[in-house]
């Protein structure tokens, strides 16, 4: 089996697309998604934590404050 080209992919999933949901509501489909901007590489390590101590700490804390149902 031969890898198949990026090109390739979104062609068979554009068809299997039109196939399953037809013309109109696959390109309603496709219209959900935006493309986005920013680098999430970058972004990721402001955004989440990386010590894992404090990331258990901050569940544990949360857990204190709402009590499970």
């Amino acid at each position: 089996m031969s890898a198949r080209t990026l090109h390739q992919i979104q062609q068979e999933g554009l068809d299997v697309l039109v196939e399953k949901l037809g013309p109109d509501d696959a390109i309603r489909f496709l219209q959900i998604y935006e493309t986005g901007s920013g680098d999430w590489t970058k972004d990721r390590k402001k955004i989440l934590e990386k010590d894992p101590d404090r990331i258990i700490k901050s569940i544990m804390a949360r857990r204190k404050k709402v009590p499970a149902p």
